[in-house]
């Protein structure tokens, strides 16, 4: 595989103010993805259909709901002929009802919309235009809102700017970073690019991560500021509420990254060199978060004992770091007192400070 729009993509990240790509509408097929979700459904497919500026088309795929999901896509059909229903006979998970979805997609971008988000008035033409205007550009996306219950937060509707990376600069910040910046639903796909790329990858929980990453080894990445793109929906029944922890997003963000690099473009030597430096932002964090159920007094030692694992596991010199040896030093303490000392105060009051600063960071800008 090459980069995609290599030749014309950036060479630098550039901000720039939003403009008109001119030309006719964009054509975008938005897939949506269902399982039990009825409920949500018609909300979701709503909110692609009245979306103005674009040429839209909606692809439901119902992974086998036992509920009223399929009659619900089915009636959703019969009323605008833009919405298309593949029904599955047999659950086969979101990745398999996304990557089937994609391919009947039409349209010159995608969206991957789970049935319990909402798309924002504009948002599909705001992305659209970024894509229209810079060709190179693979991956769209915006600041989602997360929301509970049945009312929408306001959204901001007029962007104040557009942010460009070179595909590869902005999955470096991501490698330093070692965590997922996008939630899912404000995210617009050029299709071309995910006909190069492939389908996503059968991960439980960071499919969609390593997605974004695998985009942006092959095409640049852009972020529309100023205005929100899509409501996400929090809810008891949702996959992340139901079935991620902290230890399971260590892992899940783990499996990202090894399938990213041992995949396609794990042969790209600039993206392969890459590889060391997201092992030891992770194995980092595996050590802060052992530090901090150190810091906690130990609710579950094998927790702890499995964060330390992880941390060696992904790079066997962080034994030799001052982390790991604040870590020795903790635990002789502690094992003399349990009194929490000055020094756990400090590190959870540092760490929330910075929990703050990067969520600003993340709010105005996309990353951290």
């Amino acid at each position: 595989m090459t980069l995609v729009g290599k030749t014309e993509g950036l060479d630098a990240r550039i901000k720039v103010r939003p403009r008109n790509a001119g030309g006719p509408p964009a054509t975008v097929s938005v897939v949506i993805t269902c399982f039990n979700y009825g409920r949500f459904l018609s909300q979701a497919v709503r909110s692609a259909v009245a979306q103005e500026g674009v040429i839209v088309d909606v692809v439901i795929v119902d992974d086998a709901s036992t509920d009223d999901s399929l009659a619900t896509a089915r009636f959703l059909e019969r009323e605008d002929q833009r919405v298309k229903v593949l029904a599955h006979d047999k659950n086969e998970g979101v990745v398999q009802a996304f990557n089937n979805g994609a391919a009947l997609a039409t349209g010159e971008f995608v969206v991957r919309l789970d049935a319990d988000d909402v798309l924002v008035p504009g948002s599909l033409y705001r992305a659209t235009q970024v894509g229209r205007v810079y060709p190179s550009v693979g991956l769209i996306y915006g600041h989602p809102l997360h929301f509970e219950g049945t009312t929408l937060p306001t959204p901001r509707l007029n962007p104040t700017g557009w942010t460009v990376w070179p595909g590869r600069e902005w999955l470096a910040d991501r490698c330093r970073s070692g965590s997922n910046v996008i939630t899912s639903p404000e995210v617009v796909m050029r299709r071309s690019v995910l006909t190069e790329i492939g389908v996503q990858a059968p991960l439980s929980h960071t499919h969609d991560m390593e997605y974004w990453l695998r985009f942006a080894a092959f095409s640049d990445v852009a972020y529309v500021r100023g205005a929100d793109q899509a409501w996400h929906r929090e809810h008891s029944a949702s996959l992340s509420a139901t079935q991620v922890d902290p230890l399971k997003d260590m892992r899940g963000r783990i499996d990202a990254f090894e399938t990213l690099f041992a995949g396609a473009a794990g042969s790209i030597p600039a993206v392969r060199s890459l590889a060391p430096v997201a092992a030891a932002t992770l194995a980092r964090q595996a050590v802060s978060v052992a530090q901090h159920e150190l810091d906690q007094g130990l609710p579950d030692p094998a927790i702890f004992e499995a964060y330390l694992a992880m941390a060696r596991t992904l790079d066997g010199t962080v034994t030799s770091s001052p982390e790991w040896a604040r870590i020795l030093r903790t635990q002789a303490r502690r094992a003399s007192s349990t009194r929490p000392t000055l020094g756990s105060f400090a590190r959870r009051l540092r760490g929330r400070v910075q929990t703050d600063i990067r969520w600003h960071r993340w709010h105005k800008e996309g990353v951290y």
